[in-house]
């Protein structure tokens, strides 16, 4: 059956509790898991050729925080994998394309499996973006799981 099992996390709620889940059915099947969070790319605003003078501190902080951040998300699902005793790897990737570097962490790292939440953001900016997750779905030649 699935010997590797890719968990794509942003830290929310839903987000936890595929990863509860995936954590959980990796322990009763034998497998390994591999946690993938990704971290938006800076966008620098400007408005007419003007460039903020410090937009180089604003990045640096954002990219620092960004990372901060993802670290402990990531460090959540390796306790939680401990607990379970299933083999855990992590990977923090920067894209504004979450759904590629979710498949490309699947193909790279030789994951058998996706398992992730149904969706991640929600309202207007959802509605726009698009469900990463329909987005895995549509492009992904690995197996999909979603938990809702």
């Amino acid at each position: 059956m699935y010997k590797h099992i890719l968990l794509p996390t942003d830290g929310s709620k839903l987000s936890d509790k595929a990863v509860e889940r995936g954590i959980a059915f990796a322990k009763s099947i034998g497998a390994k898991v591999t946690a993938i969070h990704v971290v938006p790319e800076f966008q620098m605003v400007a408005d007419e050729g003007f460039v903020a003078p410090m937009s180089a501190q604003f990045k640096e902080r954002f990219e620092k925080e960004s990372r901060i951040h993802a670290k402990k998300v990531l460090d959540t699902v390796e306790k939680m994998a401990k607990a379970a005793d299933v083999g855990f790897s992590g990977e923090i990737v920067s894209s504004d394309f979450p759904h590629q570097q979710i498949i490309h962490t699947a193909q790279k790292r030789k994951c058998d499996l996706v398992m992730m939440a149904s969706h991640g953001r929600r309202g207007l900016s959802g509605l726009l973006l698009g469900s990463e997750t329909a987005k895995v779905l549509t492009h992904s030649k690995i197996p999909v799981l979603v938990v809702r």
